[in-house]
């Protein structure tokens, strides 16, 4: 794999991005979770195709990148139960199998993108972005509040013109909320949109990234709804 272009830290797309990886090889699991990670999405991380269909169908996530030659049950049957459990998450397989038949098996079986390994990180991160759009239904890259932009392709917030400097996490938390404009996100809604499998999350993580957020947007843009959660407002503080 080619890691040079890693996309600089800073997250992905899509409201609460929680992802699946499935993926034998550790070397190429263990850095395609970094990348993601640093892309800005929250990774969960199964090394074999059991632990990998136990997974989608007791946990909900918002995209599956997933390997086909998988120990213990190979991607292609875990397609194909997720598919008839009725999950329409987007999957994005990834493989050596360079074969037509190989890559037509995988489009009939539900896959909704396919990447052949070796692969650049740079464009697995977009194929991923673009994959969620598509399901969200929201092909734009920049969201809105007012006078407050989030590009998710370029990983830049802008306010009133001028840029802001947010950490990943920060980041990650402003585009949950900016991806359900008037929703109110729980605490635990914003916990799994950042936070992946073994990470460790401080009780008051979520509530830190806010205040941090808001001292750098304007503390009346993120409204707290009393005993249910945040919400994103388009006034300015």
């Amino acid at each position: 794999m080619i890691w040079d272009g890693l996309p600089p830290a800073g997250p992905a797309l899509t409201p609460a991005m929680r992802l699946l990886l499935i993926e034998d090889d550790p070397m190429v699991g263990r850095a395609v979770e970094e990348g993601l990670r640093r892309a800005g999405f929250a990774v969960d991380w199964v090394a074999d195709g059991i632990g990998g269909d136990a997974a989608l169908a007791d946990h909900d996530y918002d995209l599956a990148v997933l390997d086909l030659g998988l120990p213990g049950r190979d991607g292609l049957t875990v397609l194909q139960r997720l598919r008839q459990r009725g999950q329409s998450l987007p999957v994005l397989v990834v493989t050596a199998r360079d074969a037509l038949p190989d890559r037509l098996a995988g489009f009939e079986a539900g896959a909704d993108d396919y990447l052949l390994k070796p692969f650049d990180l740079e464009e697995l991160v977009v194929r991923v972005r673009a994959l969620l759009r598509r399901a969200a239904g929201n092909p734009q890259t920049v969201l809105a509040a007012g006078d407050l932009t989030l590009d998710a392709a370029r990983k830049q917030v802008m306010l009133a013109g001028q840029p802001v400097e947010l950490s990943a996490r920060e980041f990650a938390v402003l585009e949950a909320l900016m991806q359900r404009p008037g929703a109110v996100l729980s605490r635990k809604e914003l916990e799994d949109s950042i936070y992946g499998w073994g990470e460790e999350v401080a009780s008051n993580a979520v509530e830190v990234h806010l205040h941090h957020l808001r001292r750098k947007i304007g503390s009346q843009r993120i409204r707290n709804v009393r005993g249910v959660g945040y919400r994103i407002s388009d006034e300015v503080a």
